[in-house]
């Protein structure tokens, strides 16, 4: 026994999560409003392709946009029979054929107790009682209203579809080459040459049919399930292996950036050795050489006064010892030799970048194909310990 709370699932529509209104039925077997599929495809034009809201699968606009989709008879009766019975009562719903549900002299309203199915028409106890007495009418299928109504016995007592183009047409015949339910006016007008049968005749093969395709989407369920436990599997264990992963390409990178810090410092220190060394040696010579220009600039002071001030007898005694430490302080041998020997000294230092980056490692993913990629490792900290090398 269906309700009216069951019937939500068939017809809310999943866009608006509303009533259906006239529903459009997508090549993917999704429905939706006309109306929210219109929005949904504002951008598209007749020919473009177009995804489902929900499963994505896309299908092409046909020439005259959404509006061309065929609608869901199905869900549309389903959505009528939600409105019959979401009351807990009957007393919301009128009778349709007491003057149009207006009020009675005593100044009621004759509420509605019965469905007929063929009128179409909801009907009170009085109009019921008339139903059943008039010979056209006595026939008609009657269902009660309120929230206990029986919907899978309601749809199977609805009155057959009318045919889209002929309005007052029931559709009765179903053609094979077209696919799809039509009704006389439309066989003597264009299907006279297609295979057709009556449709009561093709319903039982055609509902083992949808048993025979909805028993392989259980199977396809199951294996979709199947799958994704698979997948969810696979995820957690190389989700596992990608943090253990982790874990030792940063302890290697620590252990690394140990060495090349301890191996920098060592280097760091043997060039302020070498530049402590070299320092001393070019001041201890560059002192050498300003006190011999110290010692030269006294020297032609003291000759340009012996030699302008000095008496003739200064002069004779001054000359010889003057003339023989001129020739001492003209002496360079000693200084250009030690300068040679100093040379030009040169500080270089040649970085071994791939030979760090293979020190640490190389990673290494398998997968389906073997072989298929192959990472070089640590891609932040090789580069970052490269720069510390090459600096």
């Amino acid at each position: 026994m269906a309700t009216a709370k069951q019937l939500d699932n068939i017809t809310e529509c999943p866009i608006c999560t509303e009533v259906y209104t006239d529903p459009r039925i997508l090549p993917c077997v999704h429905t939706y409003c006309l109306k929210c599929i219109e929005t949904w495809s504002k951008d598209k034009q007749p020919g473009d392709k177009l995804a489902c809201p929900m499963c994505r699968e896309e299908f092409t606009l046909p020439s005259n946009g959404v509006s061309d989709l065929p609608k869901n008879l199905f869900v549309a009766s389903f959505s009528q029979m939600k409105e019959w019975s979401n009351v807990e009562s009957t007393s919301s719903l009128f009778c349709e054929a007491c003057s149009g549900g207006e009020e009675n002299e005593s100044g009621d309203r004759n509420v509605a107790s019965v469905y007929c199915v063929e009128c179409q028409m909801k009907l009170c106890r009085i109009c019921d009682r008339g139903h059943k007495a008039i010979k056209l009418t006595r026939s008609h299928t009657l269902l009660q209203l309120g929230d206990k109504i029986d919907v899978e016995k309601l749809y199977k007592s609805l009155a057959p579809a009318y045919c889209d183009q002929h309005k007052t047409e029931d559709t009765k015949i179903y053609c094979f080459d077209c696919k799809s339910t039509i009704c006389t006016m439309c066989y003597m007008e264009s299907h006279k040459t297609h295979s057709c049968s009556d449709i009561s005749k093709v319903e039982d093969d055609f509902r083992k049919q949808m048993a025979r395709d909805a028993e392989k989407t259980v199977s396809g369920v199951e294996k979709c399930r199947e799958m994704i436990e698979r997948l969810e599997k696979e995820k957690n264990d190389f989700s596992e292996q990608v943090a253990k992963t982790e874990i030792k390409i940063g302890k290697k990178a620590e252990q690394m950036k140990q060495l090349i810090d301890a191996h920098k410092d060592r280097l760091m220190v043997e060039l302020a050795s070498v530049k402590e060394k070299r320092m001393k040696e070019i001041e201890s010579l560059r002192e050498e050489i300003e006190m011999r220009l110290l010692s030269m600039e006294s020297y032609k002071k003291y000759v340009d006064e012996v030699r302008e001030k000095g008496t003739a007898c200064d002069v004779a005694r001054a000359a010889s010892g003057l003339h023989d430490r001129a020739d001492e302080l003209f002496t360079f041998d000693a200084i250009e030799r030690t300068l040679v020997d100093l040379g030009n000294g040169y500080v270089t230092f040649s970085s071994s970048r791939d030979d760090i980056c293979r020190a640490i490692g190389q990673l290494r993913v398998n997968s389906a194909k073997e072989g298929k990629l192959l990472y070089s490792l640590l891609f932040f900290y090789t580069a970052f310990l490269c720069v510390v090398l090459e600096w």
